[in-house]
């Protein structure tokens, strides 16, 4: 393998890293350092995209409904399925949130796909910044519904004086693990799936370019390639739905004292 090869070949890694773009250091109020990275800009394009998606299905001035508006509304009505299912029909106020979510969600980990682009939801900067906002929100309104009420939550019924304490540590660990599990699956999913394509792409790219004869046979490691990447296109949809479910499993714990 010569030199140039061995340059091509980077950590699997590194598409995770979060490089800064732009930056800007002005001597204002002492110092301000303002500065522009590769999640900021997705983050940004992903709300972007969202907001057009919808505006572009928007059919309030059209007889017929487009493929676009038709995709949407399908999307819609599975979301208000899972939140009736989940929540409860009475509970219907939470929809929007996790529409919203699910949107996000499921935008961030397409654009992941992109060859040379930047998954957001591989920062677990940001799957654990949305499981923990979402585990402080559930908790403040589990406090709101129900007031001191919300803390029979971390004590079993029937659970003897002498063994409250030990019980309500372990309750008090196993809810804050919520915060911990919904975030790291999310995470370790997209990023999995991201490593392996990444090895996998630097694999095929070297068997291609080697000769002729290997060219051809790797034709058939290819189309496995090709496979994966369409299972990969898969866990961008199930891991925002999955998400989104145990968001509202939460919400409906917080809401029910379950």
């Amino acid at each position: 393998m010569n030199i140039s090869n061995l340059m091509f070949i980077n950590s699997p890694l590194e598409q995770f890293e979060v490089t800064n773009l732009i930056g800007l250091n002005a001597p204002i109020l002492g110092y301000l350092n303002f500065t522009l990275t590769n999640l900021a800009l997705y983050c940004f394009l992903v709300l972007i995209l969202v907001l057009s998606l919808h505006l572009i299905a928007n059919n309030n001035t059209k007889l017929v409904p487009s493929k676009w508006s038709i995709a949407l509304e399908s999307s819609f009505a599975s979301v208000n399925s899972l939140v009736r299912d989940q929540v409860g029909s009475a509970n219907e106020i939470y929809l929007p949130f996790i529409y919203s979510l699910f949107f996000f969600v499921l935008i961030a980990n397409l654009i992941g796909n992109v060859p040379y682009s930047y998954t957001v939801t591989t920062s677990i900067i940001v799957t654990l910044g949305l499981s923990f906002t979402i585990l402080i929100g559930v908790t403040i309104l589990g406090l709101f519904i129900h007031k001191i009420r919300f803390f029979a939550f971390f004590i079993p019924s029937g659970t003897p004086l002498a063994l409250v304490p030990l019980l309500v540590l372990i309750e008090l660990l196993s809810y804050s693990a919520r915060a911990f599990s919904l975030g790291i699956r999310l995470f370790a999913n997209l990023c999995a799936g991201h490593t392996l394509m990444k090895i996998l792409s630097t694999f095929l790219y070297q068997m291609f370019a080697s000769s002729l004869l290997v060219a051809v046979l790797t034709i058939i490691p290819f189309a496995v390639f090709l496979a994966i990447m369409g299972l990969e296109l898969a866990v961008s949809f199930i891991q925002a739905y999955v998400f989104s479910i145990l968001t509202c499993s939460y919400i409906k714990d917080a809401i029910e004292l379950h």
